[in-house]
């Protein structure tokens, strides 16, 4: 009896589709909700602190000095607090979990160091004015005038 159930399976088995998927080829669609990892836009970050007070593991550490912020994947528990609470809305939770690693490890980012505010449209459309000179600098010298009586034999000798 087993021997006969046996190849009722083996052959539903052998025409039906695989239960398995290819992975590499076909990559996994996670649901709508799915809560993956953090990620951080340290671009629009501000590092006020308030995702590592609200986190309930402590996975998140803000670093105002050193203009750090960093996060332990194996101590977030994906909770979605520290996304809720902040006032720039950097913090977001991604559909995608992290690759597997061989340590723990702590993924840290670094916020850009920001360049000089630009100066309006208005301002750079100004001619720049120009430089005054120094007082101190040297003026040319005056040329002397020269008679007229002493300039005409001068253009009688060539």
């Amino acid at each position: 009896m087993s021997l006969f159930s046996f190849a009722k399976t083996e052959f539903k088995n052998l025409f039906s589709k695989p239960a398995t998927r290819p992975y590499p080829q076909q990559p996994r669609e996670y649901p709508e909700r799915t809560r993956g990892h953090i990620e951080n836009d340290m671009d629009v970050c501000i590092l006020c602190g308030l995702c590592s007070k609200k986190c309930p593991t402590g996975a998140i550490t803000v670093d105002r000095a050193g203009k750090t912020w960093s996060i332990s994947g194996f101590s977030c528990i994906q909770c979605g607090y520290c996304v809720e609470s902040c006032p720039k809305k950097c913090l977001s939770m991604k559909q995608s979990y992290t690759q597997p690693d061989a340590q723990k490890g702590t993924n840290t980012f670094v916020k850009p160091e920001q360049p000089a505010p630009a100066k309006p449209a208005a301002e750079a459309a100004k001619p720049a004015p120009a430089p005054k000179p120094a007082a101190d600098a040297e003026k040319p010298a005056a040329v002397p005038a020269v008679p007229a009586e002493a300039a005409e034999p001068a253009a009688k000798q060539d």
